[in-house]
């Protein structure tokens, strides 16, 4: 299964058809649309909607809202995990996430102005459909390719998610902007934004069909259950963490991630709408915003392949800690910002290290854990670590935002986790010894 070229493209297809998710509903047209529906008409005021009778700042809820959904991914996948790996069916229980996460992003061609609530469920249930299949499409890489290609087809397979979503952007974008081209109604400015949606539950679930079609099922159980189905995920999670204790590399690795997973996929999921807030929040300045937003992924495209050859001159490790001295300077930057010239600048800075971390993350994971046919587990292990991060970061941002009523004392909370995270990697560092892992240095 190894080093099939088939393969590894069906599996970097998946990233191509999910990923239009990641950027038309958690970075660019749903927050905008969101904020754009929800803000007060009057200048200078907290804006707060009503969602079941209870008031929230309308970011804050947003955010509270996906903080739910990440824990609860991080308390179910180690469920859906153990069941997967008992059952030696991961791609069914990928495949099923993916009709979650599909048809809750297509739902929302219904979310209108009046219905709050139905928004915020299907955006929900959308991204609990992403992530959860996340989980088991990261389990195929120690599968399907040996060490020394992970770095390579991780980043191919996020530089293909952003070529994907870029795509599908740009229709979505001339959808938005010239709905008479289309002959929509161009009184309803909600419906362009309304058929993005729909558009992204389309591609995502018909593009995933090319990876389905050629990613293999597990060919036999990976293992008995030692506990009772529903709990055996936690005790397979025990039992990774116990190895991991034995391996210092990578127990040290886990609280690097752990950190930087509060501070890189926080800003990523509030970025938009904090730009839409702070930066764009005329609404004449929505197209800014979102071909701004276009713009971090583009560069995005070619951060991730950067610096996965930088990763090879001067190995993952020194190529983390510069992405992570990138992303202090990007969260000091972001708090003084004033004017939209400086965003577009510092948006490109945000793309060049988005997704070239996010990759060098999981490549160096999957280098620093033992070989083990029981993939699935330890990278359930990394996917609860990476939501419990996530949890932790939206709570404590949206948290802050109503304390203090900014959304820019917020992002000085992340700086101090990409802080506590150099100095994690640096620990880490000592733990990596050339002999064991000489893949991770120049």
């Amino acid at each position: 299964m190894k080093n099939n070229k088939k393969i590894q493209n069906a599996w970097t297809m998946y990233d191509w058809a999910n990923s239009t998710y990641n950027l038309v509903i958690t970075s660019t047209i749903f927050p905008a649309y969101y904020v754009a529906i929800t803000t007060s008409s009057e200048p200078n005021t907290l804006s707060y909607v009503d969602f079941f009778g209870i008031q929230i700042i309308n970011t804050a809820l947003q955010n509270y809202a996906l903080a739910i959904v990440f824990l609860i991914v991080a308390l179910t996948s180690p469920i859906m995990s153990s069941i997967a790996d008992y059952r030696g069916n991961k791609k069914a229980f990928m495949r099923a996430f993916t009709l979650l996460g599909s048809i809750s992003c297509a739902a929302l061609f219904f979310f209108t102005p009046d219905r709050i609530e139905y928004g915020i469920i299907c955006f929900s249930l959308a991204a609990l459909g992403f992530w959860n299949s996340w989980v088991f499409y990261n389990s195929y890489l120690p599968d399907i390719a040996e060490p020394e290609d992970r770095d390579r087809l991780s980043a191919r397979g996020y530089a293909m998610g952003y070529i994907g979503s870029v795509l599908l952007q740009l229709i979505c974008f001339l959808i938005i902007l010239q709905p008479a081209l289309f002959g929509l109604d161009t009184a309803d400015k909600t419906l362009g934004a309304r058929i993005s949606f729909l558009l992204v539950g389309c591609w995502w679930l018909g593009f995933a069909q090319i990876a389905f079609r050629h990613l293999p099922n597990n060919t036999e159980s990976n293992k008995k259950t030692k506990k009772h189905l529903l709990i055996n995920g936690f005790h397979e999670l025990k039992l990774v963490w116990n190895q991991a204790k034995e391996i210092p590399a990578l127990k040290r690795f886990l609280g690097t991630f752990f950190l930087l997973s509060v501070g890189v996929q926080t800003v990523m999921l509030v970025a938009a709408g904090y730009s839409k807030k702070e930066i764009f929040p005329k609404p004449e300045d929505e197209p800014k915003l979102l071909l701004t937003i276009l713009l971090i992924q583009i560069v995005a495209i070619f951060g991730a392949i950067a610096l996965s050859r930088l990763s090879k001159m001067i190995g993952n490790i020194a190529t983390m800690v510069i992405g992570i001295c990138i992303w202090i300077a990007i969260c000091i930057w972001g708090y003084f910002i004033k004017s939209q010239t400086e965003f577009y600048i510092l948006a490109a800075c945000v793309g060049l290290v988005m997704g070239g971390i996010q990759s060098m993350s999981r490549s160096t994971y999957s280098k620093l854990i033992p070989e083990s046919n029981d993939t699935t587990s330890f990278f359930s292990f990394y996917d609860v670590t990476e939501k419990i991060g996530l949890t932790i970061g939206l709570f404590l941002f949206a948290y802050n935002e109503e304390l203090t009523g900014s959304m820019r004392n917020s992002i000085l909370v992340l700086m101090v986790f990409f802080i506590f995270s150099l100095f994690a990697l640096l620990y880490t560092k000592k733990a990596v010894t050339r002999e064991k892992y000489a893949s991770l240095f120049s």
